[in-house]
């Protein structure tokens, strides 16, 4: 499994570099071509101001005008030069990424299937059948997760919103969680029974909390420790908040964790699997919800994940809302 990884990991940085040098030589000609001719420009329009003449005064002025109007022109060309630039790594970043996790799953279909066809006695063909099985579903949850994200980056994505009561939401995500979480996991799920009602689309925020019970999985300690809690704020908010007791996060990547593919240390994605979308997600769910995220973490002491719903009032009606890119 090293290989695949170190092949993957180097064909991301061989496109990272050819992106960053394709922008270089573009920042370069633009230099060659239109800076060094301004500078000299720039130079005879003051020369031209100095010399004393009404004329050439005003021609240095409107030298000089120019000369200002061809440098922002530069400026605005170099920062969408780099935006392109960017969006062009970001893009082969996706593809890259999404190969791998793709193959992934692939590879492990791939062996199975070889060794059922080899298997001498049932037991082994049983639990490859199982583990097939089991491969299937984890890539048919990986292509649903681009499917999803997709949609909500195309604004196609509908949320059906209905009165609900938090603590049948916790106990689903909970139940759920718990069938395919590690064994020696420690989760811990409190409800208190003032939470007020939400207006939510069931499935959205289950998977919202699925996403970030898994991230809590996935970054806790060892054994992980995960808690699960929904309780009233002291404004009167319904707030659902997810904790584990991992090495934390630091202050100032606390907004950033939310950007797609984004990781704090990208070693991780060699040793924990992962889209780099889950977090994108929530943060996607959450506004259409017209709630918010807040974050509470800090290096050595574990991270807390609140969602936070806006008060609502039972006569209000039932909505749809479709979601945008956020």
């Amino acid at each position: 499994m090293n290989r695949p990884t170190s092949n993957w990991t180097l064909e991301r940085v061989a496109t990272k570099n050819r992106s960053r040098i394709g922008y270089r030589r573009a920042v370069q000609l633009l230099i060659y071509l239109v800076i060094i001719p301004t500078v000299l420009l720039l130079g005879l329009g003051i020369g031209l101001m100095f010399v004393g003449e009404r004329y050439n005064l005003v021609i240095g002025i409107l030298t000089i005008s120019f000369v200002a109007l061809v440098v922002t022109g530069v400026i605005l060309t170099i920062v969408f030069v780099r935006r392109e630039a960017n969006l062009s790594e970001l893009q082969a970043d996706f593809v890259s990424k999404v190969s791998h996790e793709l193959r992934t799953p692939l590879t492990a279909i791939r062996l199975f299937a070889e060794t059922l066809e080899r298997a001498p006695d049932e037991e082994t063909r049983r639990q490859c059948v199982e583990k097939l099985l089991s491969e299937s579903d984890r890539l048919g949850a990986r292509i649903d997760r681009l499917l999803d994200w997709g949609r909500m980056e195309a604004g196609r994505k509908l949320y059906d919103l209905r009165e609900e009561r938090v603590k049948p939401i916790v106990e689903e995500a909970a139940e759920q969680f718990r069938s395919f979480a590690l064994n020696d996991l420690d989760l811990m799920t409190t409800c208190d029974d003032d939470v007020p009602l939400v207006l939510v689309d069931h499935h959205a925020i289950v998977d919202t909390l699925l996403n970030l019970l898994t991230n809590a999985q996935k970054y806790g300690g060892t054994p992980p420790r995960v808690g699960l809690r929904a309780f009233k704020s002291k404004s009167g908010q319904a707030v659902i908040e997810v904790s584990d007791n991992g090495a934390g996060i630091a202050r100032g990547e606390h907004r950033r964790i939310f950007e797609k593919f984004y990781r704090i240390d990208d070693r991780l994605s060699r040793t924990r699997e992962g889209s780099g979308l889950g977090l994108a997600i929530v943060k996607h769910i959450v506004r259409a919800h017209r709630a918010r995220i807040e974050v509470d973490s800090a290096v050595g002491r574990g991270s807390k994940f609140r969602l936070v719903f806006p008060k609502w009032e039972p006569r209000e009606p039932r909505e749809s809302v479709q979601g945008g890119t956020p």
